[in-house]
């Protein structure tokens, strides 16, 4: 079984983005243009459109059109957009527009207005509808009849991808249909990443669905403007603090025409802009120039071990006797929950230590037998005359020698198999110590002990197999 979603993401270490300037913070504002996209049974839909309006509790009407809902929808591209355009372009903010297609097609002069301030067009799909329900190939159908109509609308081809009301294969069908620089149908960083299907790298460039005006449409949301601007200047201002202290991450604001681009709520939106220009070290840019900037800095780079990947024979040839005698539990590993998390030398051991805890006491038994006795190499260990020189585990005075091989013998005596040690961690002096004092305890308190060796000689064994 392999689980395909990915928790770990850049992990603890972010790559630094060296955005242009030395910037702290790369922001980037995004209008939602729908209106005309959106479900209506004029546009051959079965229901009216019910999502991110001031109506609420609305629900579909099955072969009904909804005035009310068409007029808010109208609103956003009658009054909300041009009170947008003027903010915007007044204030010289680069702006990255999610189009739905059939939205620009029946906006000509907002679609110019646009293309005249040079914003970046993204397509929004063809329509604004869900498609969690879809058929992978009427979804597919409608991706490639997305991108036709966004060229004949702008003149080009986009260079970015957001659906939004998306299904479990959107983004992989829209990475499939190819020639995007970036798809944003995901939430789950605060930086773009390399996302692989089908072998083939996608950028993906995360958006947002807290630092946006949706959240005036929803029951949990914003009610005033000041709400919105305090969300967006305290996510600003802990953005900025993190660039400064060397984790420069970005941050991306969505917007909707028939939303914000109401007066009571606009102006908290030209308040934040103007707060965020007040700063010196910020990028205001199209989410098409992040990307752009992100494929020459961070290029993609194939892993050279990815173990959720490997075919079992592969799996088990690889890792099948980090722990020793533990094939069994290795193929237990393989048949678990694999995936993104364990494609890392310590996501990988956790998989095989787990296996390890859950195996029953005489799996564990048989594993300890297969390690290399200690009173062999013990044995063989060169003797020096002076315990300054014995600092060593390979190195030692006859007496500790003797003494050893001693403790090793009673040990084997008292709980039935040999002492097993991570030598490396060990100089002569505490290996004698150690094994004093474990000489001391019952049985389970040991077992517990050796058991935690095993771990460590096993996670050595990962990390080595990663680095080769």
């Amino acid at each position: 079984m392999r689980y395909p979603r990915n928790m770990i993401g850049y992990g603890e270490t972010t790559p630094h983005a060296n955005w242009p300037g030395n910037a702290n913070i790369a922001v980037q504002f995004v209008l939602n243009y729908e209106e005309g996209g959106e479900n209506n049974i004029l546009h051959g839909d079965p229901v009216c459109e019910a999502f991110l309006s001031e109506i609420p509790g609305a629900v579909p009407w099955e072969g009904q059109r909804h005035w009310n809902m068409e007029s808010i929808y109208e609103y956003g591209a009658r009054a909300g957009f041009w009170r947008l355009h003027r903010l915007f372009t007044e204030l010289n903010v680069p702006v990255t527009v999610f189009g739905v297609t059939t939205a620009l097609m029946r906006s000509p002069e907002q679609l110019q207005a646009m293309q005249n301030a040079d914003w970046e067009i993204a397509c929004h799909g063809n329509k604004w509808v869900e498609h969690k329900d879809m058929p992978e190939a009427l979804e597919r159908q409608q991706v490639e009849e997305a991108v036709r109509g966004h060229e004949i609308a702008t003149g080009e081809k986009p260079a970015g991808w957001y659906t939004g009301r998306c299904s479990l294969n959107t983004v992989d069908i829209v990475s499939e249909v190819g020639g995007f620089e970036y798809i944003s149908d995901t939430y789950d960083d605060d930086l773009p990443y390399w996302r692989v299907h089908q072998d083939k790298p996608q950028l993906i460039i995360p958006y947002t669905l807290e630092a946006n005006d949706m959240r005036f449409g929803t029951a949990n949301g914003f009610n005033s403007g000041e709400q919105f601007f305090n969300y967006l200047k305290d996510s600003f201002d802990y953005l900025y603090a993190e660039g400064a202290a060397g984790r420069p991450k970005m941050f991306s604001i969505g917007l909707h025409c028939r939303l914000v681009g109401r007066a009571g709520r606009i102006a908290a939106l030209k308040r934040f802009i103007e707060y965020v220009q007040s700063h010196d070290k910020v990028w205001i840019a199209k989410r098409v120039e992040i990307a752009r900037h992100w494929a020459a800095t961070q290029p993609y780079i194939a892993p050279k071990l990815l173990p959720s990947k490997l075919s079992k024979t592969e799996f088990l040839e690889k890792f099948g006797d980090c722990f020793r005698n533990g094939e069994a539990i290795t193929e237990r590993a393989f048949e678990s929950e694999l995936g993104p998390a364990n494609d890392s030398p310590y996501g990988l051991f956790f998989a095989l230590r787990c296996q390890f805890r859950a195996a029953s006491i005489e799996e564990k038994k048989h594993i300890l037998k297969a390690y290399t006795r200690l009173d062999d190499k013990i044995a063989e260990t060169e003797i020096v005359a002076d315990e300054k020189d014995a600092r060593r585990i390979d190195a030692m005075t006859a007496k500790q020698q003797h003494r050893l091989l001693e403790l090793l013998q009673a040990y084997k005596q008292k709980f039935g198999f040999d002492a097993i040690f991570v030598v490396r961690h060990y100089t002569t002096a505490t290996l004698l110590a150690g094994l004093e004092e474990r000489l001391l305890t019952d049985l389970e308190t040991e077992l517990a002990v050796t058991y935690r060796e095993v771990e460590a000689l096993a996670r050595i064994q990962v990390t080595e197999r990663f680095a080769a």
